[in-house]
C-alpha cells in the first residue's frame, strides 16, 4: 500500500490494541502498528468459509476492522468507528494468508479517515475499505512509568466459544425447510 512509517508505537499501546478477543478467535494477528499505519494477517481456514467455499465476507470484514481499530488508535487517542464502506473485489480462498494494511488519509482533532486493503498471498486485492472514526480526545489509559504491569497475551478463548467446523449434511431443497412440505414454484415458473 504505502511506505511503513517509523517508529512503531509503544509496546503498551500495541498490547492494548492487540488484545482483541474476536481477533484471537478468528486467528487474526496484529503484526505492526505505527502512527497512521497498521498491518494484520489472517489465514483462511475452514471456519472462515461461506457456503460457496470462499472466505466469508464477515471474516474478511473482521480482518479489515481489526486493522481499522489499530490504525485509528495508533496516535494514542481513543477513536471509535463511525462508518466503514467495504468493497469485496476477489474471493479469499482456503489456505490464503490475507494481509490487511491500513493507512491514514486524513486526521483532524475530532475525525479521521483511513484506507484499508486486504490482499491474498498471490497479491490479489481481496477487499478494500474506506473508514471514518470519531476521535474522542481521550488518551488511552496505559500503564505509566511508575506502574509495573505484566503485558501478556490475551486470555485463551474458552472452549465453548472456539470456532470449529460443523460437520452436518447439507439439507436438500424442500426437505425440512418448510413445515408444510416443498414449496411449489410460483405460477410464472410453471
Amino acid at each position: 500500500m504505502a511506505d511503513v512509517p517509523e517508529p512503531d508505537i509503544s509496546p503498551e499501546l500495541f498490547a492494548a490494541l492487540a488484545a482483541d478477543p474476536l481477533a484471537a478467535q478468528l486467528g487474526i494477528v496484529l503484526e505492526q502498528v505505527s502512527p497512521g499505519y497498521a498491518r494484520a494477517t489472517m489465514t483462511v481456514g475452514p471456519a472462515h468459509l461461506n457456503a460457496a467455499g470462499t472466505a466469508h465476507g464477515g471474516a474478511t470484514m473482521a480482518l479489515l476492522d481489526v486493522v481499522h481499530a489499530a490504525v485509528s488508535n495508533s496516535h494514542g487517542t481513543l477513536a471509535v468507528a463511525q462508518d466503514v464502506h467495504t468493497e469485496f473485489l476477489s474471493p479469499g480462498r482456503p489456505g490464503d494468508v490475507l494481509v490487511a494494511e491500513g493507512t491514514e488519509l486524513h486526521r483532524s482533532a475530532r475525525t479521521a479517515v483511513y484506507r484499508i486493503e486486504a490482499r491474498a498471498s498471490d497479491h490479489r486485492l481481496v477487499a478494500t475499505a474506506l473508514a471514518r472514526v470519531f476521535r474522542l480526545g481521550t488518551p488511552w489509559e496505559l500503564p505509566g512509568d511508575d506502574e509495573v504491569v505484566a503485558m501478556t497475551a490475551p486470555p485463551p478463548v474458552p472452549p465453548t466459544m472456539q470456532l470449529s467446523q460443523v460437520e452436518q449434511p447439507l439439507p436438500t431443497p424442500g426437505e425440512g425447510t418448510n413445515p408444510s412440505g416443498a414449496v411449489p414454484p410460483p405460477d410464472e415458473l410453471r
